[in-house]
């Protein structure tokens, strides 16, 4: 480890009042806990699902009657008030 690495995590350390392992330890822990989190937040899907969806998702589709009711009926909420 660098000098200037080991002079940086001792005054850490110190500032928090622990010693320089249960600093590190505690920031490992944390970035452990970030890393798992946005890796259980990601979804997988094979490349051929995940073009189809887009494909899907891209097209233009028509409304249909209940759809196009619904949004003519909040356009005049929207301009009543």
């Amino acid at each position: 480890m660098r000098a200037d690495s080991k002079a940086r995590l001792e005054l850490a350390a110190a500032l928090e009042h622990v010693g320089v392992s249960d600093f590190v330890r505690s920031a490992a822990e944390a970035r452990a806990d970030e890393v798992l989190r946005e890796h259980d937040a990601t979804t997988r899907v094979p490349a051929g699902f995940f073009d189809d969806l887009m494909s899907a998702l891209e097209a233009v589709g028509s409304p249909n009657p209940a759809l196009a009711e619904a949004a003519s009926r909040a356009r005049r909420l929207v301009t009543q008030r």
